[in-house]
């Protein structure tokens, strides 16, 4: 069982029904429906589209070359790595159509998916195992029971099947918030890069802005505009309508970035970073994407997490299932969280590190100083970094950088 169908739960429902499972997907809305988001996939996130065997060829995806990076009045353009592990470019697509095709890929692959099921709670045995969930299904809010031997939480930031199941959040991890909105600009919509802006401040201060903002082609008449911004302790929560508003008149008019091209109301959502609900497996459940605080630290990106996550769990439940229920299973769903360790344990320490010295304090303005900008060695090793976009074994001298970066950070704890 599956409980949500956003990316984790839908690419967790398409490798499980591969897998020859028996495969129920709960989903509490109905599609298509909306999401904050910032919409763009990294090369990450298009091998896990390809991997589950999404046509990326169809309509309604755009493909970009790579990103351009704008502070202090510095603009540099970054193609995609040529890797071989990975696409050379990214995509693009807004959530309101990437959820719906994703749910019915999963469904297509044999996955059972029930919309408008709000899960309200677990069911448990008397040692405490998850056995499966209680809901309301439909318009008339129809109790009902749904039981499996193991359960998926991929129910979002709120997390409501960990919690309930005493999953607490760790509270030194860092949730960052984001807002985007759609505006119509012809001039904009089919740029082949991927724009950030790095040198934003907070109105209210003139700080800094702990963030970064955005400007993603979607091809269909539209960009995508918006930012993100870390928690400053000790300082007020950043005000991202505000800084929005601060941001976009220095953006070039003939974009049409304003009011009267505004496709869509400002949305805003938290992104929970650096694995900060542990342990990803308990008792018979196991947490993939923003319930478990998948988001990158370095980034703000969460979907190719997810999606990673979901394959990464799937192919665990696979092998479970495969012992009789008792020890043996427990061991192999034990390896979830040990290989989620092995996978981002340090790259994601390293992050929240970063992001408690550096970025949360003075934002990516420092990081992207004109010196690095002027260099495109240094700037092509920042850039696989915050994106975590580099072949293993190493295919360059800029894996080879980033994989001995890596080894220096210490283990995380079990």
């Amino acid at each position: 069982m599956v409980v949500g169908a956003g990316p984790a739960g839908s690419a967790a429902a398409v490798y499980l029904a591969r897998a020859g499972l028996d495969v129920l997907l709960l989903e509490k809305s109905a599609f298509p429906r909306e999401k904050a988001c910032g919409d763009g996939l990294t090369p990450r996130g298009v091998a896990q589209l390809v991997r589950m065997g999404v046509d990326i060829d169809a309509p309604g995806w755009m493909r970009n070359r790579g990103m351009r990076w704008v502070c202090e009045g510095n603009r540099v353009e970054l193609d995609w790595p040529q890797l071989g592990s990975l696409p050379d470019f990214g995509l693009t697509r807004s959530r309101h159509d990437f959820d719906d095709l994703l749910a019915s890929h999963a469904a297509a692959a044999g996955a059972r998916l029930r919309t408008r099921v709000k899960v309200t709670g677990p069911l448990t045995d008397r040692a405490g195992r998850i056995t499966g969930v209680t809901a309301t299904r439909g318009p008339d809010g129809e109790p009902v029971r749904y039981r499996a031997p193991i359960v998926v939480a991929a129910d979002g930031a709120s997390a409501r099947t960990a919690v309930a199941l005493g999953l607490a959040r760790d509270a030194n991890r860092p949730v960052a918030a984001a807002a985007r909105r759609y505006y119509r600009s012809q001039t904009r919509t089919h740029d082949p890069y991927l724009e950030l802006w790095a040198d934003l401040r907070c109105p209210q201060t003139g700080l800094d802005l702990p963030g970064y903002g955005w400007v993603f082609p979607l091809g269909d008449g539209r960009v995508n505009v918006g930012l993100g911004a870390l928690p400053q302790r000790r300082r007020r929560p950043v005000d991202l309508r505000a800084a929005l508003e601060h941001w976009l008149p220095r953006l070039p008019a003939e974009w049409g970035i304003e009011e009267e091209n505004a496709e869509s109301p400002l949305r805003s959502a938290p992104l929970p970073m650096g694995l900060n609900r542990r342990p990803q497996y308990r008792r018979g459940l196991l947490l993939v994407g923003d319930s478990a605080g998948m988001v990158s630290p370095w980034s703000g990106e969460g979907i190719a997490q997810a999606m990673e996550a979901a394959e990464v769990a799937a192919d665990t439940i696979a092998l479970a299932l495969a012992r009789p229920a008792g020890p043996r299973r427990e061991r192999a769903l034990e390896q979830y969280p040990a290989e989620i360790r092995r996978r981002w344990g340090r790259y994601y320490r390293l992050g929240s590190l970063a992001g408690d010295l550096v970025l949360a304090r003075y934002g990516y303005r420092p990081i992207l100083h004109p010196r690095v900008m002027a260099s495109p060695p240094l700037l092509r090793t920042l850039a696989r970094l915050l994106t975590h976009v580099a072949d293993e074994p190493a295919h360059d001298t800029v894996d080879a950088v980033l994989h001995t970066l890596m080894r220096l950070v210490p283990s995380p704890r079990r």
